[in-house]
């Protein structure tokens, strides 16, 4: 089984939301489907339908997560020692070459990317871009409106 990278934060959150599954959803539908059942005749029954649907669903997602911690490759930002290069994990603040706006993002897995917090997937376009730059190096991504350049300004692991 290939692995695949998360931080640690990301690891925790993906722990945090099984046991959630475990502990509060799945014993809920289990009851929804007790009380669906009570009311007697499931061919009729949408409660029952939905319930089952319900299961279904948070079954699949308990395997799927299950499925991903069992592959994560952990990775405490903290504890890296890249030499200042851009790395998984890494922190990089970027000045935008034409217009000068400075930007941080942080590369991160798949699962816990989310560019409104400046969390990048590994494999977006930008994240590609700068892995094992240098503060001082321009980086060149390929965007919708263009190719657009970025000065590394600074890498930190936090």
């Amino acid at each position: 089984m290939a692995t695949f990278p998360i931080t640690k934060r990301g690891a925790e959150k993906l722990k945090a939301e099984l046991h959630k599954l475990k502990t509060v959803d799945r014993p809920w539908v289990i009851n929804a489907i007790a009380e669906a059942r009570a009311q007697g005749d499931l061919s009729e029954n949408a409660e029952y339908e939905v319930a089952k649907d319900r299961q279904g669903f948070i079954e699949g997602r308990i395997q799927e997560v299950e499925g991903k911690l069992s592959a994560a490759l952990v990775i405490d930002p903290t504890e890296l020692d890249a030499g200042g290069r851009v790395v998984f994990g890494a922190t990089v603040k970027l000045e935008e070459e034409d217009s000068g706006e400075p930007v941080t993002y942080q590369i991160v897995g798949e699962d816990e990317a989310d560019i409104k917090l400046g969390l990048v997937n590994i494999g977006s376009p930008i994240a590609r871009a700068l892995i094992g730059k240098e503060q001082g190096d321009t980086a060149e991504v390929q965007a919708p409106g263009g190719i657009k350049r970025y000065e590394v300004v600074a890498v930190s692991y936090i």
